[in-house]
This record gives C-alpha cells, sequence and structure tokens, in this order.
C-alpha cells in the first residue's frame, strides 16, 4: 500500500467518513473513495462506482468483476450509532432491538431516576440536559437521533441541535396534532420549515404499531430504510 493510500485512509477515519478501499487483484493497483471521491491509481467508470456504492449502503467489503477485470472493495464506514432522547418504556426495548441491529446506542435523559444502568443493560447513558449530551457527541452522518420523552423542554432541544447537524435520521414521538406543535414552537426559534421537515413525525413505519415493542419495531423500520436506501439510478 502506499503511503499516500494509508494517509487518506487514515484520515477518513479520523473524519467518520464513510469510505472504501478499492483493490485490483490482477495489478495490485489501488483508489481510495471518500464520501464519493476517489484518488488513487484506478479509473473510476460508472460501472465501478456502482458496486463501490452498493458495498457503501450495504456496509459490506464484496468483490467485482467486471468484463474479466477483478476488483475488490473493502469498505469502513464508521459504527452506527442511536441516540436516544429519553428513558422511557419504548427506550428500553428500542435500546435493545438497536444493539441487536449493530448500533451503538446512548441514551441521554437528564432525570436520574429514568437513566438506570438496571432499566437499561450495557447501554451508554448520560444524565446531561439533551442539547448538552448531543453536542458532546459529534454527530455524524452514521448517527440516528430520536426522541421519545413527550416533553418539549427535552426534546425540543435536543432537536434543534440535531437539525443543525447531518444524522442520517432524525425522529420525534407524537401524534400529528403534537407535530404540529413542535413545527410550531421550533418555526418561533428560527428553524427553517425545510430543515424541519427532516423530523420523522409521528415517528416510525406506520404499522399500526401499539405496544413499546411493536412502536420500537417501526422506528427501526424507518430507520433502516433512511439507512440502506439509495436515490433511484436515472436510466443510460
Amino acid at each position: 500500500m502506499k503511503a499516500a493510500t494509508l494517509k487518506a485512509l487514515m484520515k477518513a477515519r479520523a473524519d467518520k467518513a464513510a469510505t472504501a478501499l478499492i483493490t485490483d487483484l490482477e495489478s495490485g493497483a489501488q483508489t481510495v473513495v471518500v464520501d464519493g471521491v476517489a484518488s488513487g491509481d484506478i479509473a473510476m467508470g460508472p460501472a465501478l462506482a456502482r458496486f463501490v456504492e452498493d458495498a457503501l449502503t450495504a456496509d459490506k467489503s464484496m468483490t467485482a468483476d467486471l468484463n474479466g477485470q477483478r476488483y475488490f472493495i473493502q469498505i469502513f464506514n464508521p459504527p452506527r450509532r442511536l441516540i436516544i432522547i429519553g428513558a422511557v418504556h419504548i427506550a428500553q426495548v428500542f435500546s435493545a432491538m438497536a444493539a441487536m441491529a449493530g448500533y451503538e446506542v446512548i441514551v441521554v435523559d437528564p432525570r436520574g431516576a429514568f437513566a438506570t444502568e438496571a432499566r437499561f443493560p450495557k447501554v451508554t447513558l448520560s444524565t446531561e440536559w439533551p442539547d448538552e449530551a448531543l453536542e458532546a457527541l459529534d454527530i455524524d452522518k452514521r448517527t440516528a437521533i430520536v426522541t421519545l420523552t413527550h416533553d418539549p423542554k427535552l426534546d425540543d432541544p435536543a432537536l434543534k441541535v440535531a437539525l443543525a447537524r447531518e444524522p442520517f435520521y432524525i425522529g420525534a414521538l407524537g401524534s400529528r396534532k403534537t407535530h404540529a406543535s413542535r413545527v410550531e414552537r421550533l418555526t418561533a426559534a428560527g428553524i427553517s420549515q425545510q430543515a424541519i421537515e427532516r423530523i420523522n413525525a409521528p415517528v416510525g413505519m406506520d404499522i399500526g404499531a401499539v405496544s413499546p415493542a411493536e412502536i420500537a419495531v417501526s422506528i427501526l423500520a424507518q430507520m433502516t430504510a433512511a439507512l440502506r436506501r439509495k436515490p433511484a439510478r436515472a436510466e443510460p
């Protein structure tokens, strides 16, 4: 591996950028793709670019065979994180499901009686105020943020920070009426309509969920769709 290639990989890791290392299995030539930008010795044609896009979306390294030319695409995606605001009943089930799906889970709730290790075993807990916690957590494009408290004093500060960053998913629990009031508050606080539209609310896919477990399933499904779905490709 060339020094420049290693340096690019190390920088991408430090920047928490979506990264692919492409290696020509015959010649050994390599190219690094960081957030869609390629640098190296392999020309990035449309077909190879599609393989890279598929591998990054699937979080899975793979071999690409293009007219007999074989490439190994090694993925170095940052870890996925879920930050839950509110150590409520839904959060107990949701945090366990998300951990099983491969997320690092962080539950934020300044109410110490709710955010306890007994209620959330093996989960990182923060009892800081939500906006302060999020400011310190270095939100990136591999982070999902879900507010579950129904309390504007907790949810709104978290949403304001989330909307100023680039998490791949933002969700907020509450009915349409509750969300309408939330939109009014965020608008009054100077948040643009375009930014507010990034909030998935009512949170979760519409599967008729009622119980905490069902609601957790609906949210995780919506998060997965946001993470895995790709824009439709234009026909050649």
